[in-house]
């Protein structure tokens, strides 16, 4: 069986072709392998292919398994791929030098193919975890981001503006908010059906921090509520400069309009206003 390129990478490390050949065949059915001889073409291998895991033989020339480790975890970039030391060495030390190196694993010569094959896939669920909660954190620091530059800067901006051009300052201000969710969104919603539209903007609010449910309603003229009882811009912030619900009515027509649909938005309740929650409804635009 060949590995397709969507497989995870494994490089192994030894100086003997001989144990290459052995993991190879061990992993090649699950894995797409690569390979290096030594310590050096080992660094230089991780730098070109992006391995996702790395399997290294301890007793090499030049640079041990240590060292390589070593480098490996000292290298922002590299410090978190996995590493799992591959030794005939069995020694209290030897454990103890390879765990100061930085390996997240230990398989000792000869090496159990069913073994192995736990570890590597023990490995590649903890990275997995590791970079959901990388993706995690920065969706929370640009909901932060988003959160500091409208709620501390537009209050005071629009004190110094003509009432004619404070419209034009809310509009452009909505415009960033949307452009910059949606950079950071997935790209699932491009072709957005009439019935999902109020999840959408669910979706959209919530990455601000925000927590609001859409309910699909059977009316003549309303066909969605929007309700949540957690401000995207805090409840303190909201009710101290409440032309901030105003941005949050604007971000849900900016989505209809993204997405074609002839609706417009009504206000009932917001946190800012004093309300216990924020209460909007997409109506039919009648023409």
């Amino acid at each position: 069986m060949t590995s397709s390129n969507s497989d995870p990478k494994i490089l192994i490390v030894d100086d003997e072709i001989m144990n290459i050949e052995l993991l190879k065949a061990y992993l090649e059915e699950k894995y797409t392998v690569v390979s290096a001889i030594n310590g050096k073409e080992a660094l230089e291998l991780v730098d070109s292919e992006k391995p996702d895991v790395i399997l290294l033989d301890v007793m090499m020339p030049e640079l041990n398994g240590y060292q390589v480790c070593e480098i490996l975890k000292g290298n922002p970039e590299t410090q978190f791929t996995p590493v799992i030391m591959v030794t005939a060495l069995s020694g209290r030390d030897d454990w103890i030098a390879g765990i100061n190196a930085g390996a997240d694993e230990f398989l000792t010569k000869p090496v159990n193919k069913m073994e192995l094959l736990t570890r590597i896939n023990s490995l590649l669920k903890l990275k997995n975890m590791h970079y959901d909660l990388l993706a995690e954190r920065d969706k929370l620091n640009l909901q932060n981001k988003i959160r500091s530059v409208l709620t501390q800067i537009i209050p005071v901006l629009l004190k110094t503006l003509p009432s004619e051009q404070k419209s034009i300052v809310i509009h452009q201000m909505i415009d960033m908010v949307v452009e910059a969710i949606l950079e950071n969104a997935d790209s699932e919603n491009e072709n957005m059906n009439y019935e999902c539209i109020g999840d959408v903007c669910c979706q959209i609010i919530n990455q601000l921090g925000a927590e609001f449910k859409s309910e699909l309603l059977a009316t003549e003229n309303t066909i969605f509520t929007i309700h949540g009882n957690v401000c995207p811009w805090g409840k303190e912030e909201a009710q101290l400069n409440p032309i901030l619900c105003t941005l949050s009515r604007g971000i849900f027509s900016r989505i209809l309009d993204i997405y074609g649909q002839d609706m417009e938005v009504d206000v009932l309740e917001t946190i800012g206003n004093g309300d216990e929650q924020c209460i909007f409804q997409l109506n039919k635009i009648d023409y």
